[in-house]
Order: structure tokens, then C-alpha cells, then sequence
């Protein structure tokens, strides 16, 4: 798959990040320890790992931050979503597109009775 590798500097500092190019509001990126790691998209059924967040976010009308503190509370691990910015100033300096590959999550860790 085709991502960006973004640099922006930030009132905290120069920060790199995993981007989507032309996200959808369904298409994240989930980091574990904060370095990029799985890919979630909770449209593509096709995969059973995608299908089980579709349900947990979608359906439970919940935050895929709080589903992910949850995931990883029971999991013992940090997942995590980077954030460039927290009061919405930044100013991309460059980006690289690679070709990426990314696990789903795993589905062991997944469960429909968060």
C-alpha cells in the first residue's frame, strides 16, 4: 500500500508521521509503541480483523481511541493514533511516499464484548 512518511514542525517540535494520502474518515493507521504498525479499514470486510472494529466502532458509536485503550488495557500493549498537533498548528515541511505494508490488528485481540 501506498503512504506518506510526513515531516511537520509543530509549537512542540519537528514530528514524523504515517499518513494515508486521500484518507477516508474510516482508514486509520494504529501505532503500537509508538511506531506505525497495523492498518485498519472498517469498510474492507473482506478481512475478519476490519470487520470486528467495524463493529466495535461503528455499530457501538464509539471513539476508536477509547476502543483502542480498551484493546489495549486487556492486551497489556500501547496503541495509539498519532496526533500532529493538539491545538491545530502545524506546517508540513516535506513528505515521501513508500510502499508500506501493514498488518490488521490482530484478531485475538479483538473481542465484540468490549
Amino acid at each position: 500500500m501506498q503512504l506518506e512518511y510526513s515531516t511537520y514542525r509543530t509549537l512542540s517540535g519537528v514530528k514524523e508521521v504515517l499518513e494515508i494520502p486521500r484518507k477516508k474518515p474510516t482508514q486509520w493507521i494504529i501505532y503500537l509503541d509508538n511506531q506505525p504498525k497495523f492498518y485498519v479499514d472498517f469498510f474492507d470486510l473482506e478481512n475478519e480483523s476490519n470487520a470486528m472494529m467495524n463493529s466495535l466502532v461503528l455499530c457501538g458509536k464509539r471513539d476508536i481511541r477509547d476502543v483502542l485503550q480498551v484493546i489495549g488495557k486487556r492486551n497489556n500493549v500501547k496503541l495509539s493514533i498519532p496526533s500532529i498537533s493538539r491545538i491545530g498548528i502545524k506546517k508540513k515541511l516535506n513528505s515521501i511516499r513508500k510502499n508500506i505494508t501493514l498488518d490488521p490488528l490482530p484478531e485475538e485481540w479483538l473481542s465484540y464484548s468490549l
